[in-house]
Order: C-alpha cells, then structure tokens, then sequence
C-alpha cells in the first residue's frame, strides 16, 4: 500500500492536473477594442481626403499629408500658358475647328 505521504502527493498532482484543465477551458476575456495610434488615425483621414487622386498626385498627396504638410500650392500657369488657355476657351466657346481654330489661335496668341 501507498504511504501517506505518497498518498498526499498523488492527490495534489490530480489537483492541479484537474484544475489545469478546468482553467484551460473557460473562454479568456475578449480583449478591449484597441484604439489607433496617431500615425494610423492620420492614414484614415488622408486616406479619406484623397480620394479621386490616383497615381503620382495621389502618392505626392499623401506623402505630404502623412508628414503633416499642407496641401502643395497650385502650380501657376506661365503669362504664355494661360494666354494658352484663355485662347483654347475662347475658339471652343465658338465652337471653331480646322483651318479656322488653327487661325483664330494663332492671331489670339500673338496677340
């Protein structure tokens, strides 16, 4: 037969196997929503504002705003260009196509 002290030994090993066990099976607590961090909160929102934009625009965009830059400033258009442009309205407006667009634009922008 078993001592006693063996005994007592056996009884603990069962124990805590016993209440290994048990303790393995109840479900662990679900873990608290995490909140973003301030980097991924400002990916959210940049993301978010750039929408539209593709390609270059859209990576020089969110780079700038990633870094917390403002937004670049428009291009300006050269006195040459926009004359270039105003000029482009202009025979569109009046709907001029062929030798007549192609006259119009070069008296409008020596003009």
């Amino acid at each position: 037969m078993l001592s006693r002290t063996s005994q007592l030994a056996s009884a603990f090993l069962l124990t805590a196997c016993f209440a290994g066990a048990a303790l393995a099976q109840t479900p662990a607590a679900p873990a608290p929503a995490k909140t973003p961090t301030p980097q991924q909160q400002r990916m959210a929102d940049c993301n978010k504002s750039a929408e539209g934009k593709k390609g270059d625009e859209r990576k020089t965009y969110m780079s700038s705003c990633l870094k917390g830059e403002t937004a670049a400033p428009a291009k300006e258009l050269t006195p040459q260009q926009q004359k270039m442009k105003d000029c482009n309205a202009k025979a569109t407006s009046q709907q001029l196509t062929g030798d007549k667009r192609k006259t119009f634009m070069s008296t409008c922008l020596k003009g």
